[in-house]
């Protein structure tokens, strides 16, 4: 009887419930895009943040570049020849480490030893500055200039040298500039090549530790035509190339990665680094686990993946603010609307059916039986309105995720000490590093989790239980009589 009766008031009020489900639907939609785009939007900042930071990584312990002191400005300085010989191409390559002041190889056991850390890994950065050209030797000339004869009895015309006049030379010199980064080969699965997988060749082995050999980034390696089985010539030391790297989302930071002992001698930096990649055995803690490190390790910058996130900027962090600020409050109002406006529909249809209601209950429908069917047809308003919803809802998540706008995101210098796990010299540093900042572009996604999904349908049924739940206590009011006083 209850099922019967309430297919015939629905079929009987299309255009009514047709109002209330819609209402829902608009505010349940809103919900899964909103909910579904910051979930794009935190996955899109993740993506930045592992690609600076490394996978697996928790923090990195640093140390701020100390200013120059005395006539010591730390400007790179070449030194050429001025040779004759204009053929000969002159090369100069110049070795600084990047990232922050150096720090002693041994804090990694004693960062490794700290409460609540799993494991430590040190990295050395360093940035290469590549000059090489030639000098082409200007010529000496004279010139010789024709005298007029002088007056009347004076000498006849006659020729005169001028000061010889340097003509042509010059210089011609092409500067490069690129980052590497000296990885410990027995832990690669934390630092600057945990990000990146190798698509060619081969990573290190832990017997390489001071081998001669690189790994290429594959930007890198494309621009300047390496491949595996090439050399590549580092301040005139030759590296073999083993493998190209490609990282595991948006642009490499790091161009060339060489083993630790090789980049120390590289950079005149033995027994330094100037990053030390920290894993905690427990995520829950790692503000914890920073604040020990900080206070038993003196002068030293402590960076965690949260420190990153405050130094992102760019259109991500701006449509990231408005997803989960103006966006949340957007959707709680327009769904407190949508509950607003179906309980008064819901009230108002109970209104206009006085004589049905009442008509019941001179039957001997009791009031809860009356209550129970005006929810039941509110909550099939609601499951209606969120199945709706739930289509509408996917397609706009569907919708952003086929057009994948394009997200700037720019991470800021802090002014501290070492990168997030991106390379040297502040290409893709993360907070503290000493460079200019680095800008990403990243490709926005809407994923809908089943969450997400079943938070839709709990709304829809919240939504129809409220409605039926207003006007189910109007219509348990009702008596008989004014049901016989509605007779016309």
């Amino acid at each position: 009887m209850f099922g019967i009766y309430l297919k015939r008031e629905l079929s009987r009020r299309k255009k009514a419930a047709l109002v209330i489900a819609m209402g829902l639907a608009l505010g349940i939609a809103l919900v899964i895009t909103v909910t579904s785009v910051s979930a794009g939007m935190q996955q899109a900042q993740d993506k930045v943040l592992k690609s600076l930071y490394g996978l697996g990584t928790d923090m990195t312990v640093t140390k701020a570049q100390a200013a120059p002191t005395g006539n010591a400005s730390g400007r790179p300085k070449f030194d050429f020849d001025a040779r004759s010989d204009s053929d000969d191409t002159q090369s100069s390559d110049r070795v600084m480490t990047q990232g922050g002041q150096a720090l002693k190889s041994s804090l990694v056991e004693k960062v490794a030893a700290q409460k609540g850390v799993a494991s430590a890994v040190g990295a050395l950065s360093l940035n290469i500055t590549k000059v090489d050209g030639s000098f082409t030797q200007g010529k000496a000339k004279s010139s010789t200039t024709q005298q007029q004869g002088g007056g009347q009895g004076g000498p006849g015309g006659g020729t005169s040298t001028g000061q010889p006049q340097v003509q042509g030379g010059g210089a011609s010199f092409d500067v490069n500039s690129y980052s590497v980064a000296g990885v410990d080969v027995a832990h690669q699965d934390l630092g600057p090549l945990a990000t990146s997988k190798i698509t060619t060749g081969k990573t290190f082995t832990a017997a390489q530790t001071n081998a001669k050999v690189a790994v290429l980034s594959k930007s890198y390696a494309k621009e300047n035509k390496y491949t595996v089985g090439k050399t590549i010539k580092i301040s005139g030391t030759k590296y073999t190339v083993i493998g190209i790297a490609t990282p595991d989302s948006s642009e490499s930071t790091t161009d060339v990665y060489l083993p630790l002992k090789q980049a120390q001698t590289l950079g005149d930096s033995k027994n330094k680094v100037t990053t030390i990649y920290v894993k905690a055995t427990d995520s829950k803690q790692i503000d914890t686990v920073k604040t020990t490190i900080q206070k038993n390790i003196d002068g030293t910058t402590v960076t965690t993946s949260a420190d990153l996130a405050d130094t992102v900027s760019g259109s991500l962090s701006t449509a990231s603010n408005l997803a989960t600020s103006v966006g949340k409050w957007l959707s709680i109002a327009v769904l407190v609307a949508a509950f607003l406006v179906a309980a008064l529909l819901t009230s108002s249809a109970v209104s206009r059916r006085v004589r049905e209601f009442g008509t019941l209950k001179a039957l001997g429908w009791p009031s809860g039986k009356v209550t129970r069917q005006v929810v039941g047809e509110s909550i099939v308003n609601g499951l209606l309105g969120g199945a709706l919803g739930i289509a509408i809802g996917l397609a706009a998540a569907y919708t952003v995720t086929a057009i994948s706008p394009t997200l700037t995101a720019q991470l800021g210098s802090s002014g501290g000490g070492g990168g997030m796990g991106g390379g040297p010299g502040g290409q893709g540093g993360g907070p503290g590093r000493q460079a200019a900042s680095t800008t990403m572009d990243i490709a926005l996604s809407a994923p809908v989790s089943l969450t997400t999904i079943a938070l839709a349908a709990g709304l829809a049924i919240a939504g129809g239980l409220i409605a039926g739940a207003m006007g189910g206590w109007r219509a348990s009011r009702m008596r008989p009589a004014d049901a016989l006083r509605s007779v016309q």
